[in-house]
Order: structure tokens, then sequence, then C-alpha cells
């Protein structure tokens, strides 16, 4: 009895023994075949490419054929067709069905025909292309913007919506735009008027008359008495007379003016190729804006001189410019009043268009020539037509008003310098103490200058002199 149990107590241990050893021996069985040597190959899509192997083979295998898809020629000759960009992994057996080598195939876009197409259209540019999955990647440097548009229009072509740029624009991106701004206006203005009054009696007091024309009519004028003018009239004479019982009297009015007004504004404003750069140097004037609900809002209208412009630097030094300018100011003779409030005009130059040009170069891109004449002649119906004496009875004046603008831009290709270059107004000039201003005088510190750089060069000038960007 005691033999049966060791005996069974035996069988059990071998068997949990055995049970114990089964998972690690299997292990040892199992490895990754390694046999052969592993390479890549790469096939542009929709392409085939032919493979010859050094040793017989048995049996291929794809593992995605979604990819790639194969087929033998021979027993050493292999046939490969791109299908998709990806990679997937070719397998190669011999007739013993071991392991002979392992083929990466990676299928990617065909991109040899947008080589040579981006060689012929873009000679001489420097443009690497490369895939990436089902895409094309460009990198490199190009001489201008246009010719990158180029490409990436090329690119789109081959491999639509899968293009990522990497390229770069080689040379100068940054446009400095000076914009000139010139008017002048001239105005000529002269009047003559003539006024006659007559009073008394006739035919021994029976017969009484009292006339009046121009200017005698306007208040309380009379012989003798101070006479009231026209508004405007630079000067006036009286002259009177007795005839019998008659009073006569005439008034010449006379007004001559001329004007002339100039006015002159160049912003410069510097900006990156491709980016919109804003300029104004003047204020906002609030503009009062009824609201729905019957309450007042507040709008600000900006006024001055005002420029944006967006330069593209297209290729080398030539540049693509599209600007508006404006000029404005506050016309208060031409405002009106709403609700007690007093709203001014506004008198505006401006200007929006796109113009091309190299560096250095200028364009007048805008230009406008005004004349405007106003001639009136007002007389006594029949009286003013009767001849020497009608121009006592007539009032003549004539005004002109001559205008003209002309707006000039000039582009150029600029780069950054070191500060200490640079000089300002305001490098030359400097508060006075309080000793130079109230002992001596001066409006500015003398002393003390800038003597290096450009700041020194503006200090070195006459005071009387230009400087800056002040005019003469």
């Amino acid at each position: 009895m005691k033999a049966d149990n060791f005996f069974k107590a035996a069988l059990l241990g071998l068997a949990l023994s055995v049970t114990a050893l089964a998972p690690s021996a299997r292990a040892d069985n199992l490895r990754v075949v390694r046999t052969g040597t592993e390479s890549a190959l790469n096939v542009p899509m929709n392409r085939a490419v032919v493979v010859e192997s050094d040793t017989p083979f048995a049996e291929l295998s794809i593992a995605n054929p979604a990819i790639a898809d194969i087929s033998s020629l021979s027993d050493r000759t292999i046939y490969v067709l791109g299908k998709t960009p990806g990679t997937t992994t070719l397998t190669i057996l011999d007739a013993n069905g071991r392991l002979i080598t392992n083929v990466d195939v990676r299928v990617a876009a065909d991109v040899s025909e947008f080589k040579e197409r981006l060689r012929q259209i873009l000679p001489g540019e420097n443009i690497e292309v490369r895939t990436a999955n089902d895409g094309i990647v460009l990198s490199g440097t190009v001489s201008s913007s246009q010719k990158l548009d180029r490409a990436l229009d090329l690119a789109e072509r081959y491999a639509p919506e899968r293009v990522s740029n990497l390229m770069s624009v080689a040379g100068v991106q940054q446009v400095m735009l000076k914009v000139r701004f010139a008017e002048m206006q001239r105005s000529v203005a002269k009047t003559l008027r003539s006024s006659l009054s007559l009073s008394g009696d006739l035919l021994g007091g029976d017969l009484g008359l009292t006339s009046e024309t121009g200017t005698w009519i306007d208040g309380s004028n009379a012989l003798g008495s101070g006479v009231e003018v026209a508004d405007g009239t630079e000067g006036a004479a009286v002259f009177g007379f007795n005839a019998g019982g008659l009073e006569v009297g005439i008034l010449l009015e006379a007004l001559e003016s001329k004007g002339v007004v100039r006015t002159l504004a160049e912003p410069n404003l510097t900006a990156l190729s491709g980016q919109e750069a804003k300029f104004l140097a003047g204020g906002e004037y609030p503009v009062p804006v009824a609201q729905d609900e019957g309450t007042i809002s507040v709008e600000f209208k900006p006024f001055g001189v005002e420029l944006n412009f967006i330069p593209r630097v297209v290729d080398g030094d030539l540049i693509n410019l599209e600007l508006k300018a404006a000029v404005s100011s506050i016309d208060s003779s031409n405002g009106v009043d709403v609700d007690q409030i007093r709203i001014d005009a506004f008198r505006r130059r401006e200007t929006s268009t796109t113009v091309e040009m190299r560096d250095g170069e200028s364009f007048a891109i805008a230009g406008l020539l005004q004349d405007d004449f106003t001639d009136l002649n007002g007389q006594v119906p029949w009286l003013g037509d009767i001849p020497v004496l009608g121009a006592l009875f007539r009032s003549a004046e004539y005004s002109r008003q001559q205008s003209e603008l002309v707006i000039i831009v000039t582009p150029h290709l600029v780069t950054p310098t070191r500060g200490q270059v640079l000089a300002l107004p305001t490098d030359r000039v400097k508060p006075p103490s309080e000793r130079d201003l109230f002992l001596y005088g001066r409006t500015a510190a003398e002393g003390n200058r800038p003597v290096k750089g450009a700041a020194g060069e503006v200090a070195k000038q006459d005071f009387s002199g230009s400087y800056g960007y002040v005019m003469d």
C-alpha cells in the first residue's frame, strides 16, 4: 500500500515537471529567421522594376499586396509593380523553404518627369525634389518669389494638395517705399462794383425822387455818412454832387486777391516682401453718428498723411507694388450743422493702384490738373445796357482757381544696418539748461554734440541749413 502511494506521488511530480518545462522548450524552438541579407528597393508608383537574384528561388511573398504586386519571370528574376505609396516587405525562399533574403520595397510617387520639367522651366535654380509618403517635398534656394510660385504650381500638377514647401528666396526681400505728394494751388479774384444814389425834390418841390442801386440799398447808407460796403471789399470810394435840388452819389468798390498754396508730404515706409505696411501721420476726427435707438455715438475718422502698401519682390530687383496713399485735412468752410453740432468736412486726395518697377525707379502714379473759372456780371435791367453811363449800374467779378497734384512713388530694396550709423533729426538738438534758457536766451543747449558716426556728421551742419527731413 505504501509502495502504491509512493508510485502515484512520483507520477504526479513527473507530470508537474514536464508541464513546467514545456513552454520554455517551445520558446527555445521558436526563432526569427534572419538568413540572407536585407536590402531596400525603390519602385516608382505605377511603374515596374525587374529584380534579379544570384540564388535560385522557389517561393515569393509580399507583405502588403496593396502597395506592390510581384510575379516571377524565372527562378532568378522577379517583376515588381508599384501600386500605392508606402513600404512593404518582399520575402524570397529557396526550394528547401529556407529564407534567402528580405527586401524592403518602397513605393513613392514618380518625380523623374517632374524633375525634368523643373529643369526645363527653371534652369539654374537650386531646387531639390524629394518624396515623402504620397507627396512631394521641395527644398533649396530660388532667386525670386515669382520662381518659387512657379515651382509650387508645377508640383501641384503632379501631387495635388500634397506639396511641402521648404524653399527659401535668396536676395533682399525688404522694400522701402518713398511717396511724394506735391500740390500747388493758385487763386485769383477780381471784383468791381458801382452803385448810384439819387435823392431830391424836383419841379419846385412838387416831385420827390429817391433811388439807390447796388450796395446803397444795403444797410442805412446815406450821403455824408458812413457807407456799408459788400463783404470782402478791399477798397471803396464815394463821390457826391448836387444838381439843383437833386443829390447824386456814386460808390465804387474794388477787390483783387491772389493766393498760392503749396502742399508737400513725403512719407517713407519699409515692409517685408508680401507683407502689408500701414502709415498714418495726422489724427482722428470725432464724427457723431445717430443710432436706431435715438442715441448718438461717436466714430473717429482718420485724417493726415496715410500710406498702405504691399510690396512683392518679383524677380531680382523687380518690385510689384499694391498701394493706397492719401492726404486729407479738415475743411471747416464746408461743414454742416446737425442738431447744434458742427461737423466739419474733409478735403482728401487719394490714389489706389498697382504698379511694377525696378529698384530706385520712380513712377508718377497719379496727377490732377484742375482749372475752375467763374465770371459773374450783375446790373440794373435796361440801365446797365446804356453805353458808358451803364457802368454805374453794373457790377462785374470773376475768380479763377487752379490746382495741380502729382503723386510719385520710388521703391528701394533695403537691408538693415547697425543703429550707430543712423541719424535722427533730434541728434543734434538738445534741450537747453535753465542758464542757457533764462540767462542767454538759447533755445538749444550748446556743446556735448556727437562727434562720431552719422550723428556726428549731422551735428557738424549749419543750424540754418537743411537737416534731417526738414526742407527749406
